[in-house]
């Protein structure tokens, strides 16, 4: 049995490019948190090469561990459980991460629960002060997801509407790419588009004029190529400062279209609460319109801390002791669901 009082969970994530572990005290809250990003290592590709990313999971998960006790003044016998990773993801390396907390769980006789990647991202908000209250409508909007999901409870979800195609932030990044930005390229375009005139270009707010929540992205990419290319060929501003105006055009569209549909959401189903997490729940041009349409709206909009925006341990150790709190385990057999709908979370 699990001791309900002062529960200490190990969180392991390892679904990308990042290693994240974290120790969440159930009383005491946020104990450790460790990270290590493989952005360097993947720089040179322009994308994550996911046999690199396993092999660097490997020799990084380890050391991690021994530095998040290490911060939180605690033996490996301290922990009371762990959670880990184990989908969506990179097929390998979510086995990396899997296989060592399944493993680490099993040699200290302690309980284990495989974790949801984006219900850790959606849960990732309580971990602030003051956190959401259920239910409340989320926008998980990240470089391999963008879905609005009503939330009645820990596990209780329903998908309102997702991208058809590239998501929120893989769009960021491939539109950074034509314009010469180094990888990782969202947050590098979200900076250039700080310098860009908001009036010169327009882009298209992709199915905001016909009913429904769901999403579309890869034309912008397009639309953005489509305008470097003619005006290019103008020559009427420099070329720093036209790269600086198309971000600007793009991050925009990007941003009220995301704000449109949760306004939407936010309407449909008489909620006042938005929760916003995933990484490009952190740029700051998003929340600042979040924040205004919410204002307007009569409601509060809910954000985790910048750097739980992006794949972390914290959310993993968290949504582990919110499930393990309820009796979930996961069996000594472990594996990868590299796909795997968060509608076919169970409630707790």
């Amino acid at each position: 049995m699990i001791a309900r009082d002062n529960l200490k969970v190990l969180g392991i994530e390892s679904s990308c490019d990042e290693t994240g572990i974290a120790i969440y005290d159930s009383e005491r809250g946020l104990l450790s948190h460790t990270l290590y990003s493989q952005v360097a290592l993947h720089a040179d590709y322009g994308g994550v090469v996911p046999e690199l990313a396993s092999r660097d999971h490997v020799r990084k998960t380890i050391p991690l561990i021994t530095e998040a006790l290490k911060q939180a003044t605690l033996k490996r016998t301290d922990i009371d459980a762990i959670a880990y990773t184990t989908g969506p993801g990179l097929v390998g390396a979510l086995l990396v991460g899997a296989g060592i907390g399944r493993s680490l769980a099993w040699s200290l006789g302690l309980p284990a629960i495989a974790i949801h990647h984006m219900e850790g991202h959606l849960l990732a908000p309580m971990l602030e002060s003051p956190a959401p209250q259920f239910p409340f409508i989320a926008l998980l909007v990240s470089g391999g997801h963008t879905q609005l999901v009503e939330v009645c409870q820990v596990g209780d979800y329903r998908l309102l509407g997702e991208t058809l195609d590239d998501a929120a932030g893989e769009a960021f990044d491939k539109t950074a790419k034509l314009l010469g930005l180094p990888y990782p390229g969202g947050p590098e375009l979200a900076k250039l588009a700080e310098s860009g005139d908001p009036t010169r270009f327009r882009f298209p707010r992709p199915m905001t004029d016909r009913p429904g929540l769901d999403f579309s992205f890869s034309g912008l990419k397009t639309f953005a190529l489509n305008t470097l290319q003619k005006e290019q060929k103008l020559e009427q501003i420099s070329p720093e400062q036209l790269k600086a105006d198309i971000a600007r055009a793009f991050e925009d569209a990007v941003v009220d279209t995301l704000v449109i549909k949760c306004r939407r959401a936010i309407r449909d189903s008489n909620t006042k609460t938005l929760v916003l997490a995933g990484g490009v729940s952190a740029n700051q041009h998003l929340r600042k319109r979040i924040d205004e349409m919410m204002q307007k709206e009569g409601g509060q909009a809910f954000y985790p801390r910048s750097e739980f925006c992006t794949d972390n341990g914290a959310m993993i150790a968290y949504a582990g002791w919110r499930r393990l709190q309820a009796g979930e385990q996961s069996p000594l057999k472990f594996n990868a669901t590299p796909r795997w709908p968060l509608e076919a979370l169970q409630r707790v």
